[in-house]
């Protein structure tokens, strides 16, 4: 099955979280004999180049790998990366994979993941329109440090996706026909701009208490971390019942513990302590001594109670991975196997001292944790665009690069919204949802055409509607009429504008004019127009028996005075609506913050009765 026989093939998806790259060397004076070998050039030299640039770095799930395939008649190298949580690991290939292109003038490379052609999602606001998401496929690769797309011609000028093998067969025939758009590729490669310096800063080192041989072990393998927090941060409840049990044989009891300085990346420690964990029954009384000690003299010990529980979920993820680690996938968890193994073979003598670990580079490294609090002043200021001026001597909501990459988000956002050019149905597709059915497009075309004419049927009297709503509300109206004079007013016009129409327009008037009036009388009926929620207040208000106090109500008209109170209870019962639907959010978004944050004002968090 082939595009050549009109029958697109079933396309193949990637995992959630998986990103798949491919690396061609498209030179015509490379004999087929020499692919192999030069093929094998560019993987060892990838591979050099991730241990330069990533030697320390911690992958969250799997690594940047290279192997040779076939397909289709094309040998390249290829790889998959699962990158989890940490999307840094994604863009970190990426950078790679970009640096290998600008070493190799003939090396060819494209990248994608489960969302598609993710390089042109990053360029969604300047791609070509012509370049929708559903022909987008095989059209982005890098070259030479440079994002090339292949135009519609690749394509024989059809609408339609590539295949592998027609776009590599392009890219040899017609090297000179890709497109190189400079607002395109800096619009795609600008999350590499903070690349390599990124891989450090994405580190994060902490002092947490563990066991001395599970210190031993993240000595011997930093990189164990990962595969741990991943099982401690899922917890599969089938792992966990060794660990829950009342008397468990545990690989790693809170015996011996020892303060170290763990590296982790900062996904993987904030997946770990952002968990609410209840200490398993070999840690509860342990955890909970300390915490009595620490409230005792919270002075001198702030923050063990801390490390002892950073320690307690970072143990209990290795006694989880150490359940099955010999049968996972993960080479990190194999490796984590054997050490484990010879550790307990060797007993307790092969453990470092604590003078040994005192010597560990880093031994006592611990960083800032304050990139994990989130100022949320500082966060809708950078919404705004804006900072105060108390705050300018401030690094803001994040750092530089988060600020600007918030700022873009925020920019698109509003320039979106602020489009002139979009119609009452919303944005404008320019045809990337458009399937090619004729028929359905028939269908559609017929819809919109009839829909059309209702339109057109269809008049709004916009300060009818006001005067109708006012009415409704019980706010007073600006000319005095109700609702049946404005009506009638709008049928005379109506009449007046449009004498052709039948006889039949003025029973359906009369109907109107009388189903506002029994739904206005119901309304009444039901107290649902009442604006005073105490009848006596009412009364207190008619001209008639209203008291005006002596010191007040010198020289007001008492039409004024009744205007006045009016106002009150119609502000009264305003601001009662708004914050009971504020309350009802429960803290999360909704209209009556939305409205109220348009006009630039902050209600305060709304507090339970109970807590009061």
């Amino acid at each position: 099955m082939n595009v050549q026989d009109g029958i697109s093939p079933f396309p193949r998806s990637l995992p959630d979280n998986c990103v798949e790259y491919m690396l061609f060397l498209l030179d015509d004076a490379l004999e087929p004999r020499g692919a192999l070998g030069e093929l094998e050039e560019v993987r060892r030299t990838a591979m050099r180049l991730c241990a330069a640039t990533a030697g320390d770095y911690i992958w969250q799930r799997d690594c940047f790998q290279l192997q040779v395939k076939r397909q289709d008649g094309l040998v390249f190298l290829h790889g998959t990366t699962d990158y989890g949580d940490s999307v840094e690991d994604e863009w970190l290939i990426v950078y790679l994979l970009h640096s290998l292109t600008t070493t190799f003038p003939s090396l060819w490379a494209r990248v994608f993941d489960s969302d598609g052609e993710f390089l042109l999602v990053e360029a969604a606001s300047v791609v070509p329109e012509w370049l929708s998401p559903e022909i987008d496929s095989h059209r982005a690769w890098v070259h030479q440090g440079k994002l090339q797309l292949l135009p519609l011609s690749a394509s024989s000028g059809v609408k339609r996706s590539l295949a592998l093998a027609e776009a590599v067969s392009f890219i040899k025939l017609h090297p000179a026909a890709l497109v190189h758009s400079p607002f395109v590729e800096s619009e795609a490669f600008y999350r590499l701009e903070k690349y390599p310096g990124a891989v450090k800063a994405s580190m994060h080192h902490a002092l947490a208490t563990v066991p001395r041989k599970l210190a031993y072990i993240l000595h011997q393998q930093p990189a164990a971390i990962s595969p741990a927090i991943e099982a401690f941060y899922l917890r599969d409840p089938v792992i966990m019942k060794p660990l829950m049990a009342t008397s468990p044989d545990l690989h790693f009891p809170p015996t011996d513990l020892v303060t170290v300085s763990i590296k982790f990346t900062k996904v993987l420690f904030a997946q770990a302590k952002s968990q609410h964990f209840a200490a398993p029954p070999a840690w509860s009384g342990l955890i909970q001594s300390d915490q009595e000690v620490t409230d005792r003299a919270p002075e001198q010990e702030p923050k063990k109670a801390a490390r002892l529980e950073l320690g307690m979920k970072i143990t209990s993820g290795f006694e989880m991975l150490a359940a099955n680690a010999s049968g996972k996938e993960n080479r990190l968890a194999r490796e984590f196997a054997i050490l484990l193994e010879d550790a307990e073979e060797d007993g307790d003598a092969a453990l470092p001292t604590d003078e040994n670990i005192g010597s560990w580079p880093d031994a006592d490294r611990e960083d800032d944790e304050a990139w994990l609090d989130i100022n949320f002043q500082d966060f809708e200021n950078e919404l705004q665009g804006r900072r105060g001026e108390a705050d300018e001597s401030k690094n803001g909501f994040g750092d530089a690069k988060t600020q600007a990459d918030l700022r873009k988000i925020v920019s698109r956002f509003e320039d979106f919204l602020n489009d002139e050019t979009a119609g009452f149905e919303g944005a404008d597709l320019n045809d990337m949802d458009h399937d090619n059915d004729s028929s359905d497009d028939a269908e559609e075309d017929d819809d919109d055409n009839s829909s059309e004419d209702e339109d057109k049927a269809v008049s709004f009297d916009e300060d009818q509607f006001d005067k109708m709503m006012r009415e409704m509300m019980g706010l007073p109206p600006e000319d005095g009429t109700g609702i049946s004079s404005g009506i009638k007013r709008s049928g005379l016009h109506g009449t007046a504008s449009c004498g052709s129409e039948d006889e039949g327009g003025e029973e359906e008037e009369e109907d109107i004019r009388q189903l506002a009036a029994q739904m206005e009388s119901e309304l009444k009926g039901l107290g649902a127009l009442r604006l005073d929620r105490n009848p006596a207040r009412g009364k207190a208000l008619e001209p008639t028996d209203r008291a005006i106090p002596p010191d007040k109500g010198k020289g007001i008209a008492p039409a004024d005075e009744e205007s006045e109170d009016e106002e009150v209870d119609i502000d009264y019962n305003l601001a009662k609506n708004i914050l009971e639907s504020f309350k009802s959010q429960a803290g999360l978004a909704g209209p009556a913050g939305n409205l109220l944050g348009m006009m630039g004002m902050k209600l305060p968090r709304d507090e339970d009765e109970d807590e009061e």
